[in-house]
């Protein structure tokens, strides 16, 4: 199963009804419970939730919850550039769960930094989820205002990565 057709399963689930999904195709197993599900039966966050994605043969442990996006700090203090209109800033959000990087590596520098301008298509970040690094691209163009996730933290599904005013 690729990529792009588990994000497709998410999204399924988000505009339906349905409580949970799970899927086996050969080792592969998948499954992934909505908003509504983690309400009632789970008492979490708001946020859909891969709860296990591995080939069955493998015992790994299911992915963790991770900490919403207001409760992590800026990357740090000359990151975070105060904003008079917060409610006209678009929200970058993480299109997968895993480890929110914002170079290629160490040694290179970050991908966009506050105070840049980036056009769709732009490569904002990296997303190591399940040992392949993901380069996520900007859907919106604009200023970057704000950095939410500090470097090698975990993301969520859905979690707001960047702040951007639209251009």
């Amino acid at each position: 199963m690729t990529f792009k057709e588990i994000q497709e399963l998410i999204k399924l689930v988000n505009k339906t009804n349905l409580s949970e999904l799970k899927l086996k195709d050969g080792d592969f197993e998948i499954q992934i419970r909505s908003k509504e599900y983690i309400r009632n039966k789970a008492g979490m966050s708001d946020s859909p939730q891969i709860i296990s994605m591995a080939p069955q043969m493998q015992s790994a442990p299911a992915p963790q919850p991770v900490a919403a996006a207001a409760e992590i700090p800026a990357a740090n203090s000359a990151e975070a550039a105060p904003t008079s209109d917060s409610a006209n800033l678009i929200e970058v959000k993480s299109p997968i769960v895993g480890t929110f990087y914002r170079s290629s590596s160490p040694d290179k520098p970050a991908f966009i930094k506050v105070g840049d301008t980036i056009k769709t298509g732009d490569v904002v970040c990296i997303v190591e989820a399940m040992k392949l690094f993901n380069e996520i691209e900007s859907e919106v163009s604009g200023k970057v205002v704000k950095v939410m996730v500090e470097d090698a933290s975990p993301v969520e599904y859905d979690q707001v990565l960047f702040l951007v005013e639209p251009a």
